[in-house]
């Protein structure tokens, strides 16, 4: 195990779900996690119980949103936390969590507290992937998200791909909130997610791009709220499975024809993305899956890359259906499961914003 110069304390709270790692100095790490969290004070007083004294050096959070700034991390000073509160009305879903997250270590730990920026990893993306088809001035465009994770399968992927991990990848990164990547040379060029983490394709409750009219016809039934409470609370597999589940395992069980068809929709937009993505680079020579359904549902996978052959792209059924680390066809383009990891980012990216 590696020897770190900090123990450091990685923390990914949400509105109902904390998830933490402890890395010690001499390399062991425990993980804790807290799910249907109802009062995340409570939650935080557990977790410093079950650390049974050991105190971190350094404590890390993941941060959706980073705002207009490239750094990846930054140390939280009371400007800092004053700017972060202002990205609240870009990520509402996420922000307000992470926000608690952070003001409840602030008071329970003796440490400096890193902030980690998922829109960071894409600020190497282009002008013509960054840009928005609307006036300039209005100083909207795409930011990106789940990159602390696409960081970590990008220092993951030499490894296990060699000199193709610096072509052209894919990495589809699929869960309850959902997108993909464009990698080359091991950066990222373009994502699904734009502005803010309700666009690109269809998630749990958040209907990724939608017709700008269709937004325009809500916003005369609605008022603000309720239309915000829409978009991030009350589309996606649960609209398209019509209210029966916006979880991926819970359709795939279900015998319903709403359940299917939202399967089946879920996955044509991922391989309409995938697709997309393969005619801006002029092809593609590796796919990647992660994130909770990417990691763990051979059924999705099947289902995506099912009519991915003129790609060349093709699963081996057995080591699909067992999750083994590569899934791809002999003969044909590697195609990977990569575990998402977030807390190794964060806590590396603390470790070089506190040297």
């Amino acid at each position: 195990m590696a020897v770190l110069k900090h123990s450091v304390l990685t923390i990914n709270s949400g509105s109902s779900s904390i998830k933490a790692s402890l890395f010690s100095a001499d390399g062991a790490r425990r993980n804790f996690r807290y799910e249907r969290v109802h009062d995340q004070r409570e939650a935080f007083d557990q977790l410093l119980h079950d650390l049974e004294g050991d105190m971190p050096e350094l404590v890390g959070h993941r941060f959706v949103h980073g705002g207009d700034i490239v750094d990846p991390a930054r140390r939280v000073d009371a400007a800092e936390r004053c700017r972060l509160e202002e990205l609240i009305h870009i990520a509402p879903l996420h922000l307000p969590g992470n926000l608690l997250g952070l003001d409840l270590c602030l008071q329970r730990f003796n440490a400096p507290q890193v902030v980690c920026f998922d829109t960071a990893f894409h600020a190497t993306m282009p002008e013509l992937a960054k840009r928005l088809p609307i006036p300039n001035e209005l100083g909207l465009r795409r930011f990106g998200f789940h990159g602390l994770n696409y960081a970590y399968i990008a220092k993951m992927l030499a490894g296990v791909l060699g000199d193709v991990a610096y072509k052209k990848v894919v990495v589809a990164h699929l869960g309850s909130g959902a997108s993909l990547c464009l990698m080359e040379n091991l950066k990222s060029v373009d994502t699904t997610m734009g502005y803010t983490p309700a666009g690109g394709i269809p998630m749990g409750t958040r209907s990724g791009d939608l017709d700008p009219g269709v937004m325009l016809e809500l916003a005369k039934r609605y008022n603000p709220e309720q239309l915000s409470d829409m978009v991030f609370h009350q589309m996606g597999l649960m609209a398209l499975s019509a209210g029966e589940s916006s979880e991926m395992n819970e359709l795939l069980s279900s015998n319903s024809e709403n359940a299917q068809f939202a399967v089946d929709y879920f996955c044509r937009q991922v391989r309409a993305a995938i697709g997309g993505f393969a005619a801006k680079a002029g092809g593609i020579d590796a796919l990647v899956f992660t994130g909770g359904i990417g990691e763990h549902s051979a059924e999705v996978r099947e289902k995506i890359c099912g009519s991915l052959g003129f790609l060349g792209f093709a699963l081996d059924k057995y080591p699909n259906r067992v999750g083994q680390n590569e899934i791809g066809l002999a003969g044909y383009k590697p195609v990977l499961i990569v575990p998402a990891d977030e807390e190794v980012m964060i806590r590396d990216l603390c470790l070089s914003a506190c040297p």
